[in-house]
């Protein structure tokens, strides 16, 4: 099991980043989110877990222990292989997940492409019992549909600016909406920073 590197970002890849350990470049997926902020040239360390496939084998890597072990976890839920889990870890931040697994709440699983009604089902009754609480450190937010929303562009690599900004227009033309509504929204915001790049 290779549970941590630390090396130099030497380039970007589609999937994440290759880190040159020791002379070696070694392709790591990684999300969006943690790929952006890892220059090319600067020094990182990354938490990862090699994944064994009969055709490959792949090196997922993550900002913290917390992310990786999480990442594991997910793919214990039936269904859940390391991309599905990956794309969790890309829309939510781990605390998110485990607060959402803990309280059922389903409209905040479904947030992640790939995952439906009954996955997220599935997941939450596989994994309500095995994820623990979130950290201290991370009250849950109060700010409703807003926060949830924000959260996911981030993990999906917009900018805190870009997301508060398509966050802020929407609330100005949904007036009403809920967070049974944030599905729906977050098509729309796609949309809309999209069309701004």
């Amino acid at each position: 099991m290779i549970a941590s590197l630390t090396g130099t970002v030497t380039a970007h890849t589609g999937a994440g980043v290759v880190l040159t350990v020791g002379g070696v470049g070694l392709a790591v997926a990684t999300t969006p989110g943690t790929r952006a902020r890892l220059r090319v040239g600067d020094p990182a360390g990354l938490s990862t877990t090699l994944v064994v496939r009969e055709d490959s084998l792949t090196l997922f890597g993550f900002e913290t222990d917390d992310e990786r072990d999480l990442f594991e976890l997910l793919q214990t839920s039936t269904g859940v292989g390391p991309r599905l889990a990956q794309a969790v870890l890309t829309t939510h931040t781990p605390d998110t997940v485990r607060r959402a697994l803990a309280t059922e709440d389903l409209g905040t699983l479904c947030l992640v492409p790939g995952v439906g009604k009954k996955g997220a089902q599935r997941m939450v009754l596989e994994l309500k019992d095995k994820v623990g609480l979130p950290t201290a450190s991370q009250p849950p937010t109060t700010g409703g549909w807003q926060d949830t929303l924000a959260e996911a562009l981030t993990g999906l690599g917009f900018t805190g600016p870009q997301a508060q900004d398509a966050v802020t227009r929407l609330a100005e033309a949904n007036p009403g909406a809920t967070p049974a509504d944030v599905p729906t929204l977050l098509r729309e915001a796609l949309a809309l920073l999209g069309r701004s790049r």
